[in-house]
């Protein structure tokens, strides 16, 4: 079953941290080697506030296989706890486009390789766009019920 169309994954590296422990933790979430994917790994420096320098990283997956093994190493990384936290918050973590969003604890995943999912700022931004056919709501929130209730 095809549950996304497209997945993208960021995270913002502030001054303060360590960008090879931030880069090198983005990486952990994908379960093959970018670059011999053919997947882009996108950097983008910015200023925050009081000229703050923040990097930012970002990939995004549109090819179908990626897209499975990325999910299933998701699933696998996440606890039956989360999963049904992820189902009943499924209404309010879906928009009108259909994009699915998580965001899991920066601090968790580059420490222990552990995922937490978190409402703060300071975090792995995940977006799910999910396919549903019909481009319907109703079809999404099925296709997450099924996705994270396996």
């Amino acid at each position: 079953m095809k549950y996304a169309y497209q997945i993208s994954l960021s995270v913002f590296s502030y001054e303060h941290e360590d960008i090879n422990s931030v880069l090198e933790s983005f990486l952990g979430f994908f379960p093959f080697n970018l670059e011999e994917n053919k997947v882009i790994l996108k950097n983008t420096r910015a200023s925050g506030f009081s000229d703050k320098k923040i990097e930012i990283f970002e990939a995004a997956l549109a090819k179908d296989s990626l897209i499975k093994q990325f999910i299933n190493n998701l699933l696998n990384n996440l606890s039956e706890v989360q999963k049904g936290q992820l189902i009943q918050q499924a209404g309010s973590r879906l928009d009108a486009e259909l994009n699915f969003f998580i965001r899991f604890d920066k601090d968790s995943w580059i420490k222990d390789r552990k995922l937490f999912l978190t409402d703060s700022g300071k975090c792995f931004h995940l977006k799910i766009s999910v396919a549903a056919f019909p481009r319907k709501r109703e079809a999404a929130l099925k296709i997450i019920n099924d996705l994270f209730g396996k």
